[in-house]
């Protein structure tokens, strides 16, 4: 390819992998000229890079200062953080840090919506966005899940953008003013990368900046949108909502997903297992109406979504037993979540498959919510003992030489109104490649199990 000249303004692309080269791409096409850089020495994506963009200018293996400091523009990929020395003393000197979310704020011309929180935000995307395919829209989901944005660019007649976005991403975007943004929760998560709680709420807070609604969790302060109270805002809560707000009532028949006193449906009729996936639900469903996506649609989704793999993923059911598969779940906090998540929606108790390479945690976090929801546990792995040292006061404990017995023995033990929940609150790797193949090890064994 020849050399890429379009303008005199200098960028620079720090940082490659999937992000850093759609940015690349967005900029080739766009006939403007750029150069790349990687702390990496073989970073991935260099080879396709350099197929495609021989003439691009490349420096790997750390940064290159003099690029930085002459340059108009750093394009930065979310793992390279704003206060990196090299690139604080760039923007010090006038240069311009944004990042590919920020290009593609400036060219979109269609509705976006933008999702970010501690936890959830993953489930949220996706459930918005079949709720708005199943409205007939044409929907491109993507962000900090799945397709980078710039890449959503390319797809032709889109209706509604939906976009997942990370802390990282939001540090670097100015422009984005979405016609639905919410922050779904906030739990201290990347302090190595923030000072302080201020500093990640602050970051998070930028989603909501120029938006046309807003969407909170009203049990949770730090989503409060900072905003003109003339900006129209929706809150979500797992209490009795306000007239206007999304929220759950309990009644003789169950529990009600409702907006204000309306009762849209039961929340026992959602796939999704879950208090947590409730409040989820609860989230797309005022998303989803302040950009005008019909209820009827959107609660016909929630029926039949089953959730993302491996994240309190919906297996199976079979006896009046839910099995449910959370592999992801590789530490301690995440199996908490989880078991709390459901048995605070069971009629019956949770039996628990966990166990695996604990990398040295703690699992005594475990004892209260097994306490109070759990059945029994069924260890795999080997950090078993340490589990069961943790746990086995208050709860019966059991191990199996494999997840295959492991299922047996859950089978047999489990009672009708019961959850069979694999959350391992451990990695993987001494059993298996990776929490995803773990977890299609166990929907696989299950189904075969129950059929």
């Amino acid at each position: 390819m020849s050399a890429l000249i379009s303008s005199n303004r200098t960028r620079v692309v720090v940082g490659l992998g999937k992000t850093g080269l759609s940015c690349a791409r967005y900029l080739a096409e766009r006939q403007r000229s750029f150069k790349v850089m990687d702390t990496r020495e073989n970073p991935p994506g260099i080879d396709e890079l350099k197929a495609i963009y021989p003439d691009v200018p490349v420096h790997l293996g750390g940064l290159n200062p003099e690029w930085l400091n002459d340059a108009d523009e750093l394009i930065l990929s979310p793992g390279i953080a704003l206060a990196t020395p090299e690139i604080a003393e760039a923007v010090g000197k006038g240069t311009q840090a944004i990042g590919d979310v920020e290009l593609f704020c400036r060219e979109v011309d269609k509705p976006v919506v933008a999702i970010t929180g501690s936890n959830g935000k993953s489930t949220v995307t996706t459930l918005l966005g079949e709720m708005a395919k199943e409205a007939g829209l044409n929907v491109a989901v993507g962000g900090n899940i799945g397709t980078p944005a710039l890449e959503l660019l390319e797809r032709e007649n889109v209706d509604l953008y939906i976009l997942e976005l990370s802390s990282f991403q939001l540090e670097t975007t100015h422009s984005l003013r979405a016609a639905a943004a919410t922050v779904l929760n906030i739990s201290p998560d990347h302090m190595d990368r923030y000072e302080s709680m201020m500093d990640y709420h602050k970051a998070k807070q930028r989603i909501y900046r120029g938006c046309k609604h807003a969407v909170y969790n009203k049990q949770d302060a730090l989503t409060v949108p900072l905003l003109p109270q003339t900006v129209p805002a929706t809150a979500f809560t797992s209490a009795k909502p306000d007239l206007h707000d999304y929220g759950l009532i309990e009644d003789k028949e169950g529990v009600w997903l409702c907006k204000g006193v309306e009762r849209l449906q039961q929340a026992a009729a959602m796939k999704l297992p879950g208090r947590h996936n409730q409040l989820n639900a609860l989230a797309a469903l005022a998303l989803g109406e302040s950009v005008g996506i019909p209820m009827t649609p959107m609660l016909e989704t929630l029926r039949r979504f089953t959730g993302l793999a491996h994240r309190c993923q919906w297996v199976a059911e079979e006896k009046g037993v839910v099995w449910i598969n959370d592999s992801k779940a590789t530490n301690v906090g995440a199996s908490v979540a989880a078991i709390e998540g459901l048995g605070e929606t069971l009629a019956g108790k949770i039996v628990l498959i966990a166990g695996g390479d604990g990398k040295g945690a703690d699992f005594n976090q475990l004892k209260q919510p097994l306490q109070k929801y759990g059945r029994k546990v069924v260890l795999i792995g080997r950090d078993a003992p340490d589990i069961d040292a943790a746990v086995s006061g208050v709860i019966p404990v059991q191990y199996a030489k494999d997840l295959a017995a492991a299922i047996d023995h859950a089978c047999e033990v489990s009672e009708s109104g019961d959850a069979v929940l694999l959350a391992p609150a451990c990695a993987s790797f001494d059993m298996f490649k990776s929490f995803e193949q773990r977890g299609d090890v166990f929907t696989t064994l299950v189904r075969e199990r129950l059929v």
